[in-house]
């Protein structure tokens, strides 16, 4: 492992100094290992390593490329870490979407055109009055999608994306189980969407941030609960 750790971390440097640029076709195996002064075996296992995190791109008999290093292609390796992770950890990640989320709504209010906001609108009102449980996650998910790549910031949007699936299986629970949860989502997507149309970011923010800590701090009661009942995994939908 440590010598192959030496080999990425020799690649890495090799794109930071700028040897290697987004797109560029590495030197074959044979004349890069020599170059790099590495076994043909650790490059092999370094090469392979950096693909999975889509650093690079091994085309089969074609060579092997430096991808385009787009923030979502890097952080989709957040996605397969964040999927790992137990039920105990969703508040943690509950936590970095109250960090996250708002301040990708506040930059959305600035930079979302005003078709946008309008399809924004058109979107919550897809739903009619009484959507499922199901339908209003699916729902949330692409309303906060929408804000946070109107943020501008591919880096923050992906981050925010690859938290936020983590945190599905807990918002279907809460729809199931906690009395006007589907009504005050509603409510609130309304608000943030509206503070959006009126410019108004600090608004959106403060919004956006209640949204959040709203399912925060029910799973931090469902979480209590479930522990003095002895239930290891309360979000298990039955």
């Amino acid at each position: 492992m440590a010598l192959t750790d030496d080999a990425i971390d020799k690649i890495k440097q090799m794109i930071i100094s700028g040897r290697l640029a987004p797109g560029d076709r590495l030197p074959r195996e044979a004349d890069l290992a020599t170059q790099l002064g590495l076994s043909r075996n650790s490059l092999r296992e370094a090469v392979r390593a950096l693909a999975l995190i889509n650093v690079l791109d091994v085309r089969q008999g074609d060579g092997t490329y430096v991808t385009s290093l787009a923030p979502g292609m890097l952080t989709e390796a957040i996605s397969f870490i964040v999927d790992l992770q137990h039920d105990g950890s969703v508040l943690e990640f509950l936590e970095v979407r109250r960090l996250l989320e708002p301040a990708a709504t506040s930059m959305a209010t600035y930079r979302m055109t005003d078709d946008e906001v309008g399809e924004l609108a058109e979107l919550l009102d897809s739903l009619g009055d009484s959507p499922t449980v199901e339908a209003l996650v699916a729902n949330d998910q692409e309303f906060h999608r929408r804000i946070a790549r109107a943020s501008g910031n591919d880096v923050l949007a992906s981050l925010i994306e690859s938290v936020s699936g983590r945190t599905h299986r807990a918002r279907v629970w809460r729809g199931l189980t906690q009395d006007s949860a589907v009504s005050r989502t509603l409510d609130e997507h309304r608000a943030i969407q509206l503070a959006i149309a009126q410019r108004q970011p600090d608004v959106a923010s403060a919004w956006a941030s209640v949204h959040v800590a709203g399912v925060e701090q029910w799973l931090r009661r469902t979480l209590s609960e479930a522990a003095a009942a002895g239930d290891l995994d309360p979000l298990i939908t039955p």
